[in-house]
Formats: structure tokens, sequence, C-alpha cells
């Protein structure tokens, strides 16, 4: 807290608990229809996460107006972030060049942020050129941009084409979710689709840049898989499998290519406050069935927490470490 009170990096919590924050943020779930038991997994979070979290259906003026209304009016001075505190290693990237997929949102652009801070090249992949367009003036010019596909080969061409002659990295984080449903459920539309994204994608790439890693007999690959692919009680039947198949796509490769100087690595998030888009209409069986198990979460990340994962993994502090999947969900495997 400042002199003035609460600030957007406060905690949920902490402004739960204070009596003027804590009437604040109970109003506004009350305008949104929201109960506050739905808070439970995301209390340790910044109020600030509560945008990405919403998808969309919060904005971000709603944000500054309680911390205005909690502090008289006054805006507070000083403040600083409450929790973790994210700590760029400086130079630990310099000169070598990293690709993510997904950079244009959510966990990929906090990824590739902090690349660039660390000292990397990044190109930066997703479909959305707008979006990229914003990432590469908010970090800086070492982002190259690449609006394109990953399902299509065209694309994967264009991307390794972008990165030039070294690639040092490679960062499959692009994803989509399913509609929570069944396998009965399941349409061959959504199954094409979020196998394509989340696993084919990450194949086709991964394929491609092999080569040029085995010809300097060095690399590091970070697949993003999920906790949905640790277990079968955590998304519907096509992210499940596409989630599960990203394992064994990062196994496979790591024992392939381990002799040669590239390391395989893959990251698995629990929740994480990055608005990833879930279809329309929702399977109302599935979602049921899931329901119990998903508020067993026990805590929400912020992106920039799972790109420090991610960018540990694709480091030379990962030397030792290959074909590892790496939880990184506040302990949600263990339960």
């Amino acid at each position: 807290m400042t002199a003035h009170g609460l600030t957007a990096n406060n905690t949920i919590s902490e402004w739960l608990d204070h009596p003027v924050g804590g009437e604040l943020v109970r109003g506004l779930l009350a305008q949104s229809g929201v109960d506050e038991d739905k808070l439970a997994p995301v209390r340790g979070l910044p109020l600030q996460q509560l945008v990405a979290l919403s998808q969309g259906r919060l904005a971000q003026d709603v944000i500054d107006d309680l911390v205005l209304r909690a502090n008289d009016g006054v805006a507070p001075v000083g403040e600083s972030a409450a929790g973790w505190v994210e700590f760029p290693v400086p130079g630990r990237f310099t000169g070598r060049t990293v690709i993510v997929t997904g950079a244009a949102s959510g966990i990929g652009r906090a990824a590739s942020s902090r690349l660039v801070r660390e000292g990397a090249t990044v190109v930066a992949v997703d479909v959305n050129a707008d979006r990229l367009s914003e990432l590469a003036a908010e970090i800086g010019e070492r982002v190259v941009t690449v609006a394109g596909d990953i399902t299509r080969q065209e694309s994967v061409d264009e991307i390794v084409a972008a990165a030039g002659e070294r690639i040092d990295g490679l960062a499959n984080v692009a994803g989509i979710n399913d509609d929570f449903s069944p396998l009965h459920e399941t349409s061959d539309e959504m199954w094409d689709r979020v196998i394509g994204v989340n696993l084919t994608g990450a194949f086709k790439l991964t394929r491609a840049v092999l080569p040029i890693m085995l010809a300097r007999k060095s690399g590091s690959i970070v697949n993003v898989t999920s906790e949905a692919g640790l277990r079968g009680n955590a998304s519907g039947n096509a992210y499940t499998a596409s989630k599960h198949g990203v394992v064994g796509l990062t196994r496979s490769a790591a024992f392939m290519y381990g002799p040669d100087g590239i390391r395989v690595n893959a990251v698995a998030p629990g929740g994480v406050a990055t608005g990833i888009p879930f279809p329309e209409n929702v399977s109302e069986s599935g979602s049921a069935r899931l329901r119990p198990f998903q508020s067993q979460i026990p805590t929400v990340a912020t992106a920039e927490q799972l790109a420090a994962s991610i960018t540990f993994l694709l480091s030379d502090d990962g030397v030792n470490i290959n074909g590892a999947i790496l939880p990184s969900d506040g302990g949600w495997s263990v339960q």
C-alpha cells in the first residue's frame, strides 16, 4: 500500500480484506453477477489481473476508477507491485534469436517481452497482425513480426525465413481451448481446429527449425502443454488430447536430439490470467463434470510468471534439463 491506500498492484485478497476496498470490489462483483467465491483461486493475484481474467468484459478504466475511489479520488503515487516481482536477467539471451508463437497476447506476449529485455532478437508469431504491431511498438526494435497460421506450411516457411540463418530457441506457445465437450459430443470441426493449432502447428514449426539447430549442434525448444496434458479432468476431450500429444512430442524429440546438443522441454501451466478464448457454445455436460475439479485449482498465475518458467528452460540456466515436463501450476499437479 501507499500513503494513500490501495493500488492496482495490491492483491485481490488485500482489497477484499480492506474496509474500503472490500466494499468496492464486492460492489463490482454484485454488478457483474459474480459470486465472491469465484475469486478464491486468484486472491493472491494483483487486482490489475482482473482485466485479463475477464477476457475483455472488464475494462481498464473500471480498475482505475476503483483505485481512485479507494483513495478519496487521489491517484496513489510510488506504488510497488505486491507479491512476486519479475526480475529479468540482463544479457542472458544477447546475440540469440528466439521464435515465439502466440506472441500477440498472454503468455506469448509476456515471454517475448522478457526475452527482448534479456537481449534476444524475437521472431514474434501470431494470427493477429494488429496486436503484433502493438507488441513491436511496445517492446522495441529487436522484434521481427510474422502474421501467420502455424498450421499452414507456407506460414511456417515464412517464420523460418524471417529468423534467418541462426535460430537458438523456439517457444511453441500458441494455443486455443475447446468447448469442454466429452468425446461423444466433440465435433470434427472442434477436434481438427484444436489439434491443428495446439499440436500440429507445434510439430510443423519444430520440424522446420531442427535442421538449423542440428547444423549448429545447439538449440533449446520449449513447448507449452497444460495441466490438461497431465490429467483428464482439466478440460474437454480435444484440448486434453492435444496437450497430452504435446507431452509426447516433447519427450520423443528430447530423446532423439539430446545427443546433438538440442534440449526439448515443456511447461505445463495450470490456471493463467491470459484471457484465452473459449468457444461460444460450451458443452453443458462437460462443464458440469469438470466444474468440481476445476474449482480445486490452487491459484491462478500471471502470464509473466509463466514467461519466467519458459525463459528459464530456454536459457543456458536449463543446461542439464532435457525432456522435462515442468508443471508451472501453483501445485495443482500434486493434488
